[in-house]
């Protein structure tokens, strides 16, 4: 499959979460609190946490809520401890699915997470009976804006250390390993490209289509667990429809 379809599945993902702006701050929110207690409040020596504040930035989330989550997962404003839990499953017609969460409570976000899985036509699974039919990537997109030269990008983005460039009608993405995300993204934005996304993704080997009935199902399975606040992410590998 193209880069089109990686990166448009992952938006498609997201869409309707997208228009619930204070649900990504939350979500946000958490990393930042987990990359705090990994290596402490300053982004200039913890690059998780300066990962996660780009990451802010992209999605527009105010310099405000961003000190705010800083401190709070520092102690100074009251710290939750969030863990990662990870769940994998079937969607319908036997789709892949994996849902990473940060939780502070395991058991709320073990049901909340079975009943839309069960709700929609899926089921929970044991650890490991999908994740090996993706691969953890570093993806970076760059818009095919006016003026911008792909040929140089291609070029630059490969000599910074990028795996793969894949040219679509509207935007380049850029694959990179997923430890080297961040690395890449610094040296494209300081050759004056304007990076909007770059992220550690997991990527399908392989998509899958679904017929009308079962991708319908598919979709508000989706919905339900992205508008759970506990859900971080949510990959599988389906084919959607583009979103206008």
């Amino acid at each position: 499959m193209s880069g089109h379809s990686k990166w448009h599945n992952i938006q498609a993902t997201k869409g309707k979460m997208d228009a619930a702006r204070s649900k990504i701050f939350t979500k946000i929110g958490r990393e930042i609190a987990v990359a705090v207690k990994a290596g402490g409040p300053d982004p200039s020596s913890n690059a998780k946490l300066r990962d996660v504040i780009s990451k802010a930035k992209q999605n527009n989330m105010p310099n405000d809520n961003i000190e705010r989550s800083i401190k709070k997962a520092s102690g100074e404003l009251g710290a939750v401890n969030y863990e990662a839990i990870v769940y994998e499953g079937y969607g319908a017609g036997g789709s892949a699915v994996i849902v990473e969460c940060l939780t502070d409570n395991k058991n709320r976000t073990a049901g909340d997470v079975r009943h839309a899985f069960d709700k929609h036509g899926g089921s929970l699974g044991s650890n490991g009976c999908v994740s090996y039919l993706f691969q953890r990537k570093g993806i970076i997109i760059v818009p095919r804006e006016e003026g911008l030269d792909s040929d140089a990008l291609m070029m630059d983005a490969l000599e910074a250390g990028a795996k793969d460039v894949v040219e679509e009608d509207d935007e380049i993405e850029i694959t990179t390993e997923p430890n080297e995300v961040s690395a890449v993204k610094q040296a494209l934005e300081n050759a004056g490209y304007n990076v909007v996304m770059a992220e550690s993704q997991l990527v399908p080997d392989m998509y899958v289509d679904l017929d009308a009935t079962k991708l319908a199902s598919f979709q508000k399975m989706l919905d339900v667990l992205n508008d759970l606040d506990d859900v971080q992410e949510v990959y599988h590998n389906v084919n959607l429809p583009d979103e206008e």
